[in-house]
């Protein structure tokens, strides 16, 4: 059974650097195709062409829904600086309603896309 359209979404995905995360990130979020990218360093060790291999990379985590996964992996598919790309998506249990329907208004077209997180947080602050 296929899960709901609406349903959150994190897809990861590996690069080398600082500035390769944040260009990608910044390609997919413009495109409405995911509400956020979280990027973070780590540490790989793997076999690449019979050699061993420990670097330091970049993770990106992207949050978006069942809906736009097709074209967000495709997207970073193509504009992949890596050979063989990784690239993989996990369905999230049980998300905070209320991010649920940020991340679904975030990733409309972009005339359609509601507040910002910092917003709510603003929006809570200024209620008495």
């Amino acid at each position: 059974m296929t899960a709901p359209l609406d349903t959150l979404i994190a897809v990861h995905t590996t690069v080398a650097n600082h500035d390769d995360a944040r260009h990608l990130a910044r390609e997919v979020i413009t495109a409405g195709l995911a509400a956020c990218a979280q990027l973070e360093p780590i540490e790989s060790v793997y076999i690449w062409k019979g050699e061993l291999v420990e670097e330091p990379e970049f993770r990106i985590t992207f949050k978006t829904t069942r809906q736009h996964l097709q074209p967000l992996m495709e997207m970073v598919r193509g504009a992949h600086p890596y050979e063989i790309p990784a690239i993989t998506a996990t369905p999230q249990q049980d998300p905070d309603p209320d991010y649920l329907s940020w991340v679904i208004g975030q990733t409309r077209p972009r005339e359609g896309r509601g507040p910002t997180p910092a917003d709510a947080v603003t929006d809570r602050q200024s209620t008495p």
